[in-house]
């Protein structure tokens, strides 16, 4: 043990002449320990109700997707090309488009998905979404084809299993009474919940086949939804396919096509970062104030020590070092009380979220390294600052004046 640990150890021990050094060095260490509990908690809510958006926008749509298909055998290059690369697990085609779904009188544009089931189910989760119904007629085909809705496009429209709705492209075609709107009767055949409001409001699925002759694309898919083994590989993956396929062959992934809503997520998970770390800042000053105090109530100790050898730096790193110690109690004592706020919460239903809205009904928690990292290196930088100018002021004391004085 260090000599200035040892005199830190025993400042922090000694018994005080009052209760103000003892109530104020309390107040300093439990607003550190607040503001770095507030933080772990908040920033771990926060994650998990990210990681929650994320796991639906992945579960609906593929890791990365690739448009810009113009023929099949266009299409078949890019599935090649996207297979070949050691990071994708699958591939599926797709078509997309827009039209008009009208039923009982009711209008509304949606995004029309045409896809191969067997295949789609390899790159998304949209198997497992489904709430009604089946996605047997999608497959089945006919003459009345098959549509999935989401199931909030559903109630606005007053559709459900087994009802038949019109779908209006917004190409017209020609006939013998002039231009018409291109029309088609879909018949539904389940119901479909992502969790993502996105897609269950404004996304209908049917067969790529029906797809294509309703869109006006029987040349072949519009672009290939890919699958990835790791997540993670998504951008790097992404910039791989894009060098390979090159124009005019658009590659975006899932973050991509979902930019502003992650930026948003980011900004909010920064600013809120920002405006609890002022809560450890404040403690901080509390233990700058407390240090100026002791400096002041050890001024005779600080000349003596000065009398018998120790120089300036010594006795400012034993300030350091006690300051060091109050801010490291506090924070560690944050840590494991947002560890445990992060549990109560995770483990108890304390907070109860309307299911309609959220689509979850407890709170979600996902604790990450690095913000805690980030927390502990907040958190012991600010009241390691906040000794400095205590320290260095306490260095300064004249020993002769100290002893007389003090």
């Amino acid at each position: 043990m260090s000599l200035e640990l040892f005199i830190a150890l025993r400042y922090l021990k000694a018994k005080r002449k009052g209760l103000f050094a003892v109530v104020t060095t309390s107040i300093g260490v439990a607003g550190v320990t607040v503001g770095v509990a507030a933080l772990i908690t908040t920033l771990s809510v926060m994650n998990g109700f990210q990681t929650d958006i994320q796991r639906k926008i992945v579960g609906a749509q593929a890791h990365v997707t690739i448009y810009g298909a113009q023929s099949p055998e266009d299409q078949a290059r890019i599935e090649a090309a996207a297979a070949a690369d050691p990071a994708v697990k699958a591939t599926a085609p797709f078509v997309l488009g827009q039209a008009i779904l009208t039923s009982h009188d009711r209008s509304i544009g949606v995004i029309l998905k045409g896809l191969d089931p067997k295949r789609e189910f390899q790159v998304n989760d949209l198997a497992k979404k489904l709430v009604d119904g089946s996605w047997d007629g999608v497959s089945a085909g006919g003459k009345i084809p098959g549509i999935v809705l989401g199931v909030e496009l559903a109630d606005r429209m007053g559709a459900g299993v087994g009802d038949r709705v019109v779908m209006v492209s917004p190409q017209s075609v020609a006939t013998p009474l002039g231009l018409l709107p291109k029309m088609q009767r879909f018949q539904v055949s389940g119901l479909l919940k992502t969790g993502y409001y996105e897609y269950d409001s404004g996304t209908a699925w049917t067969s790529l086949p029906a797809a294509e002759k309703f869109l006006g694309r029987e040349a072949g898919a519009q672009g290939v939804g890919v699958r990835l083994k790791d997540i993670g590989e998504a951008d790097a993956a992404a910039a791989r396919l894009r060098k390979t396929l090159g124009w005019p062959r658009a590659v975006r992934t899932y973050a991509q096509m979902n930019a502003t809503l992650f930026a948003a997520l980011k900004m909010e998970k920064t600013v809120m970062f920002i405006i609890l770390t002022l809560i450890t800042l404040v403690a901080s000053l509390n233990i700058a104030s407390t240090q100026i105090l002791r400096s002041v109530e050890k001024t005779r100790d600080i000349g003596l020590l000065k009398a018998m050898g120790a120089h300036a730096k010594m006795i400012e790193r034993i300030f350091l070092v006690e300051g060091a110690l109050i801010g490291g109690s506090g924070v560690a004592a944050g840590f494991a009380l947002g560890f445990f706020l992060c549990w109560v919460i995770a483990t108890f239903q304390i907070v109860s979220l309307p299911a309609d809205i959220y689509y979850l009904t407890r709170v979600p928690v996902d604790v990450r390294p690095w913000d805690v990292a980030a927390v502990a290196v907040m958190g012991l930088t600010l009241t390691l600052v906040a000794t400095i100018y205590p320290a260095r002021r306490a260095a300064k004391a004249d020993p002769v004046e100290a002893i007389h004085y003090g």
